[in-house]
């Protein structure tokens, strides 16, 4: 029976550019399965407040018509690279994939970087409010390598050069670009009412699994969306509750075998499994479409 603390140790003997993948999956696999799960999941449902992410995710109909689907292509391309690695044939494959769906949208390097950003910061912020241990700095130099090289492999352009960076970036631009919009509005209403039907949240009432939602969201997130902003009383007792969690998880001892997402029983669109080239979008033409043979190569696209 492992320490609980194995993990945080195997990842500060190993070097953080090198060993950045190993790295990531000791957090995302092992230490942290459900809550890097929820972190991420926040992480994107923060950049539905930024009115040019949110209205485009609003017009493709994907995340309010099929949103279920959306979100299991979404995790599934995700894990597909951390689970087996930029350097690999599956995750390769899945990076084709999201720079495929993303090229058929006029999406500024800025917004990708904001995006990327998110992957970056919020785990990390996540873990510091609700995780049984805060990440170690040499956990935090390694996910933060990961992310820049998927950015990379993405075609993202002046990406910062550390954490501190990725957290400036994204503190600023939601400074500057957090606001609402009905689209945006749409997508993260559309969202959380996927969230409730997630087993532990379906055996609560709707209501109280968005409270639970709000009281773990920062006000200046809960303001763009014109959500309700809980009461001291009432964010307290909810995010006691995920203390509660944190304290009663440092009695167990360390994952022996990795936990995937996939096996939460969340992605319910491919019972039967799925191919790597058949998920997500394939939108030919669309009001946000551009052709290779009219402009030069932009983020998102396939780096050769």
């Amino acid at each position: 029976m492992r320490r609980r603390n194995h993990w945080a140790e195997r990842s500060e003997q190993l070097d953080p550019v090198r060993d950045c993948h190993e790295i990531s999956l000791h957090v995302s696999a092992y230490d942290f399965p459900w809550d890097n799960l929820q972190a991420l999941s926040f992480a994107l449902f923060r950049t539905y407040a930024v009115p040019s992410i949110g209205r485009l995710l609003d017009e493709t109909g994907e995340f309010t018509d099929r949103v279920q689907k959306r979100y299991d292509d979404t995790g599934l391309l995700l894990e597909e690279v951390q689970r087996h690695g930029l350097g690999s044939g599956r995750g390769r494959s899945a990076v084709r994939r999201i720079n495929q769906m993303h090229a058929m949208y006029g999406i500024s390097n800025e917004d990708f970087r904001y995006v990327l950003s998110t992957f970056v910061v919020v785990p990390k912020r996540w873990m510091d409010d609700h995780g049984f241990r805060s990440m170690t700095p040499n956990e935090i130099a390694a996910t933060t390598n990961y992310y820049s090289d998927l950015g990379r492999h993405m075609n993202i352009k002046d990406l910062p050069a550390d954490f501190d960076g990725f957290e400036r970036l994204l503190d600023d631009y939601e400074r500057e670009h957090f606001a609402f919009d009905e689209g945006g509005r749409r997508v993260a209403d559309s969202t959380l009412d996927l969230m409730t039907t997630f087993w532990p949240n379906s055996w609560a009432p709707k209501w109280a699994v968005r409270r639970f939602a709000f009281s773990l969201m920062d006000e200046p997130l809960l303001r763009a969306f014109r959500y309700p902003v809980p009461g001291g009383l009432e964010r307290g007792f909810f995010r006691g509750a995920m203390r509660l969690r944190a304290r009663l998880l440092r009695l167990f001892p360390a994952r022996s075998k990795p936990k995937w997402v996939s096996t939460y029983g969340y992605y319910r669109t491919y019972p039967a499994g799925y191919e790597i080239g058949d998920l997500g979008t394939f939108h030919s033409r669309g009001p946000h479409a551009t052709t290779s043979e009219s402009r030069e190569q932009q983020p998102g696209e396939a780096v050769s």
